[in-house]
This record gives C-alpha cells, structure tokens and sequence, in this order.
C-alpha cells in the first residue's frame, strides 16, 4: 500500500512588520526620499561638481543672478554668454554667484556634507552619552539617579541655543584643545570652531536622551524577562545590555532622526553668529551670515543656503514621525 504525501508547499517569507508599517507612512517614506537624496549629494558633491573653497573666485562674476535667469533677462544672457563660441551656458551658476564671484550651487552642494555631517555625529555624540547615562539612572537608581537628574535639570532650564553659544564660546579659535584638534582631523571638517559648534549642540542634547532613556528604563526594569534574567543569575552589566537596552531603542531612534533635525539648525545658526563654521567654508549658516548685506540687491545669496537648511530639516522631521508611527507598540497601520 502506498501513502500519497501532499505536496510539500514553500512558506512565503513574511515581510517584517516595520516593512509593512513604513510603507503605510506616508511622512516616513517622503522624509526618507528627501534625506537619501541630501546624502547622495553630499558623498557624491566632489564628483557632480569639484569644488575648492579656498581658490574658489571670480570678481568679474560677482553678484550675478541665477544663469537660468539669461532665458529672459538680457543682462544675465549677456553674462553667461560664452564669447568664443557666443552661446548662452544657462548651467553655469544655476543658483547666481555671490559677493566674491563663487558660485552658490558648489557651496550649497559642498555645505550639504558638512551640515550632515556635523547633524549627524553631534547627534549621535548626544545618543550614546546621554542614552547611556539615563539607563544607569533609570536602573540602578537611587544616588545614581538623584545626581544625574539634577544634573539634567540645571543643563534644561537654559534655552538651547544660549547653552550651546556658551559651550562654543569657551575655546580659543587660535589654540583649541587637544580634543578638539583630534576630533577635526577625525572627521576632516578643517574647522575647530565648527567642531566646537558640534559638540556644544551635543553638548545641549545629552539631557533630553537622559531623560527620555531613564523614562524608558523605568517601566522596562519591572518587566518579567528582566525579572527572569536577574533570577536566572545574570548581571547587571548582563541584564542592561542584553535585555534593558535593546529594549529601550525605539524611542530613542526616533528622537535621534528627530534631533538631526535640530543640530542642523543649531549649527546653522552659531555659523549665522560667527562662532561656528568660518569663511570660506562652505556651511550654509555661514553663507547666509556672509549675504546679510546683499540680501535685497542679491537675495539668491540667502534664499538657497535658506532652503537647503529647510528641506533638510523637513525631511529628518517627516522620517522621524514616521519612525514614530511604525515603532509604536500601539501602532494600527
């Protein structure tokens, strides 16, 4: 007698559900064309356009208007019009140039890469400190948890950007410190104040991911596969980051992308005050802080560095509610 066996059928692969989720959220999928866009400029900027700041001048060019302008305008098709050949290159300053004859589209391009670099690792800085310091408070509490919490307190009752000016403002430009040095040569951002910039706005997001992890924390601990791993004779050491940790990240990647945001604002602005980024780099509060003066005769110098601070912004806030839709236990999408 012969048994017939049914056909033996290849499950399908589930897709994840943070997949299915993010698919459905509409800001999260804009904000991350919008961010992988800016990313791919900025490690692809030395190729769709070299750029030197420091050898980057043409005084016969200065304060010219956007060359797509020479399509109607007869000065700016006089501009752009290659004598040789007489015809018009309407590519070749597509955001105009500014007081100095440089052409804003390569600075705007270039800034994209210092702007996130500098959002992205002060960020990152201000996680991995301030995650950590609020999972010790939240866990082992007690003395721990009192002094960092007053700690946190202190560093929450200024304003943000006052802080941030203060930390900045400490360091000589002429003679910065070892640290400092180190950290620029690491990220090769040719700037000690802007690395200083960096690290003041690190320095001002410590204590909202202290917070925030030891918020975390606090109901994590109580829950019973950290209760079994303690009874099963795990250690502390064990037990926070194998169990309280991991399960402690989602909010804390969502204030991550959301904060990435903030930094690139907040370095924007000490360059705009002149204690961040220095001319003639290529950072885009700097560039607005330089246009001040032109802005009626010249506005293009101030509207471009101005958007590109904008849409970056806009997308690290579209991708960070998204990520809060889709990392949220309590989610229906």
């Amino acid at each position: 007698m012969t048994t017939l066996t049914p056909e033996q059928v290849k499950p399908r692969r589930q897709q994840s559900i943070f997949w299915r989720r993010f698919r459905k959220s509409t800001p999260g999928k804009a904000g991350a064309v919008i961010v992988t866009l800016f990313a791919l400029l900025s490690i692809l900027a030395s190729v769709i356009k070299p750029y030197d700041p420091t050898t980057d001048r043409n005084y016969r060019l200065n304060l010219k208007p956007p060359s797509i302008t020479a399509l109607w305008n007869p000065e700016a098709k006089e501009t752009y019009t290659d004598p040789t050949t007489g015809k018009v290159n309407i590519w070749a300053a597509p955001f105009g140039t500014d007081n100095l004859g440089r052409d804003v589209y390569a600075r705007v391009l270039h800034g994209t890469r210092i702007s996130l670099k500098v959002g992205v690792v002060s960020t990152m800085l201000a996680l991995i400190i301030g995650s950590l310091l609020g999972v010790f408070a939240g866990f082992f509490g007690g003395w721990v948890d009192t002094v960092l919490g007053y700690i946190a307190d202190v560093m929450l009752a200024f304003p943000g950007i006052l802080l941030a000016i203060g930390f900045a403002s400490i360091f000589s430009a002429d003679s910065p410190p070892l640290l400092i040095r180190a950290l620029d040569k690491a990220f090769v951002l040719n700037s000690p104040q802007l690395v200083t910039a960096m690290l003041a706005v690190s320095l001002v997001q410590i204590p909202v991911y202290m917070r925030l992890a030891r918020s975390v924390v606090l109901s994590v601990r109580e829950r019973e596969f950290v209760q079994a791993a303690g009874a099963l004779g795990a250690t502390q050491g064990r037990t926070i980051f194998k169990h309280v940790l991991p399960n402690s990240l989602s909010p804390l990647i969502v204030q991550g992308a959301l904060s990435i945001a903030t930094a690139t604002i907040e370095v924007a602005a000490l360059g705009f005050l002149g204690i961040g980024a220095q001319p003639p780099l290529p950072e885009w509060g700097t560039m607005i802080s330089d246009s001040r003066q032109y802005y009626i005769d010249a506005p293009w110098t101030m509207i471009f560095p101005g958007l590109a601070i904008f849409f970056t912004v806009l997308g690290f806030n579209l991708l960070g509610d998204g990520l809060r839709d889709v990392l949220d236990p309590r989610s229906t999408q």
